[in-house]
């Protein structure tokens, strides 16, 4: 068992994308072998640019007000919403609020098979 708190873990920005920040507070190098869990924090008025995964990904609105976009449609969330967005499906979040905009992501890691085994 790991426990940690996530003030803990330094907040890195994304480049390219001003006011946009994530914490790994897990990743597959720790332990766990099939997720991540990250912490994005979204400043008022900045915004994700339009991105997809290969993985599946689940997000929890921890705090603060803002959209999800993507595929031609646009969504309000606020604190208490969640998001599952399906493999390599484009997307992107704008804070619209005046607080930060908390995002508690999990995303799924691939497996990569080598001569030894799967990791």
């Amino acid at each position: 068992m790991k426990v940690k708190n996530y003030r803990d873990v330094k907040a890195e920005p994304i480049a390219g994308e001003t006011g946009v920040a994530f914490r790994w507070l897990f990743e597959e190098l720790e332990e766990i072998a099939d997720c991540g869990l990250c912490l994005f924090e979204i400043e008022p008025g900045a915004s994700t640019m339009p991105h997809a995964r290969y993985q599946e990904q689940q997000i929890f609105v921890l705090a603060g007000a803002g959209t999800v976009s993507g595929e031609g449609s646009e969504s309000p969330l606020g604190v208490g919403d969640v998001v599952c967005v399906s493999p390599t499906e484009q997307y992107r979040f704008v804070n619209r609020g005046q607080e930060m905009l908390r995002l508690l992501v999990v995303i799924q890691m691939p497996r990569i098979t080598t001569l030894a085994g799967t990791v």
